[in-house]
């Protein structure tokens, strides 16, 4: 078997293993990387080491050093709080208000999977006892977090936009954030529509609500301060996001409102470990030929007019089992180039967007880590059977709703 052939099967032994298996896939990744590069392609190890992703990796482990100080300090726990106390009790409000602020704290920089482990103790807790179905409850969380985890100061939006980047499809920014965000918002309001948002409108007022207040103390006002300019000099100053969050995280420690050790705590090595480890794997798949391969097996999935689609419904299927930003991302994105190539068309950006909507659709899916995070944060006396029945066959569904998305609604983002 040529050298080609063995970096693909290492990559597709990857995305099996990912699906079947408790294990970090990053891990394996990069011992495989070893042993097809050096072994087979007669790479020095030298050549192979250059392959980690150490741009990538500084960016991700700045952003995620941040907001681990927010997180650790309680910052985000209190901005939590006072927007669960916004509604007053009224419980129709409910899941609106548990979608924007998902959305809101996801796309300020922590990511989905941060602002689930946040938010999801608090507002399924809250939602249970407003007798609001705790499968809206979880949809509107789950895809509030999503709807602003592309945005291009959150971890994963970074991951994406840096992949785009190294793939040469760069500059795309705002409508990486806006498809994944729109896809998200209609799903939340279909779920609304369907699983007894319109009933709300005639539930009684809560009057134990959140009755606690939990005020701003220093070291919240302090970090919210820093976070505010630190996103401001990303955005307007384009100053690098991992860089600066390394300056912001260590201003944070220095001045007394974070802890480092509590800061590292925070940090997800395991995400981290799996984005770069595919990375390296990836590397030599292209050193290889094997990219070339994989994108020709790609191909014969689809057409030029189907490709969307296609990708849409692939990756959502692969990340309803698999993860999403440590496997799917990693895979597809840097293979877009040279499957339109051999396609003999599509739009790669309108490619890259499918990819990104239909890999995270499906992330509420109890087999995903938002869904199980969700299943974990149950409260006392909700079924948590059927609660995992009813999200795996929405996960099953999103992939068909993504593919459907994609094919339809992710050109009107290009043009």
């Amino acid at each position: 078997m040529s050298a080609a052939a063995l970096s693909l099967f290492a990559l597709l032994l990857v995305v099996a293993v990912s699906l079947t298996s408790r294990l970090n896939v990053g891990v394996l990744a990069v011992a495989l990387a070893w042993g097809v590069g050096v072994f087979a392609a007669g790479l020095k190890v030298e050549q192979v080491m250059t392959l980690f992703p150490s741009s990538l990796f500084l960016t991700l482990l700045g952003v995620t050093l941040l907001f681990g100080v927010a997180q650790a300090n309680g910052s985000m726990a209190a901005i939590t709080h006072a927007g669960l106390r916004l509604l007053h009790g009224h419980a129709a409000w409910l899941p609106l208000l548990l979608f924007v602020l998902a959305g809101v704290i996801s796309t300020s920089g922590p990511g989905a999977i941060a602002t689930v482990a946040l938010l999801a103790p608090l507002g399924m807790g809250m939602a249970h006892r407003a007798r609001v179905p705790m499968l809206l409850a979880v949809l509107m969380i789950g895809n509030g977090a999503n709807a602003g985890n592309l945005s291009p100061i959150s971890a994963i939006g970074v991951l994406v936009l840096s992949l785009m980047e190294q793939t040469g499809l760069g500059g795309h920014a705002g409508a990486v954030f806006l498809a994944n965000f729109t896809a998200h918002a209609m799903v939340a309001l279909v779920a609304w529509a369907l699983f007894g948002g319109p009933a709300l409108r005639h539930a009684p007022v809560m009057t134990d609500a959140l009755a606690t207040p939990m005020p701003f103390a220093r070291q919240h006002v302090i970090t919210l301060a820093v976070g505010a300019t630190w996103v401001a000099a990303v955005l307007l100053l384009k100053l690098p996001p991992g860089l600066t969050a390394f300056a912001a995280a260590a201003l944070l420690v220095l001045l007394g409102v974070g802890d480092d050790s509590a800061m590292l705590k925070q940090v997800p090595w395991a995400v981290i470990t799996m984005v770069c480890g595919v990375s390296v794997l990836i590397g030599v798949l292209e050193k290889t030929g094997g990219m070339d391969l994989f994108t020709t097996l790609l191909s014969q999935l689809a057409t030029p007019a189907t490709v969307n689609g296609v990708m849409g419904g692939v990756t959502g299927l692969i990340s309803t089992y698999s993860s999403t930003s440590g496997v799917v991302y990693p895979a597809f994105i840097p293979a877009i180039p040279g499957l339109v190539a051999k396609l003999g068309g599509g739009n790669p950006v309108e490619i890259a967007l499918s990819v990104n909507v239909g890999a995270a659709l499906v992330d509420v899916s109890p087999l995903s880590t938002l869904g199980g995070l969700c299943i974990a944060a149950a409260p006392e006396g909700c079924d948590v059977r059927r609660l995992f029945r009813q999200l795996l066959l929405w996960g099953f569904a999103m992939s068909v709703v993504g593919a459907l998305f994609c094919q339809t609604v992710v050109p009107l983002f290009v043009r």
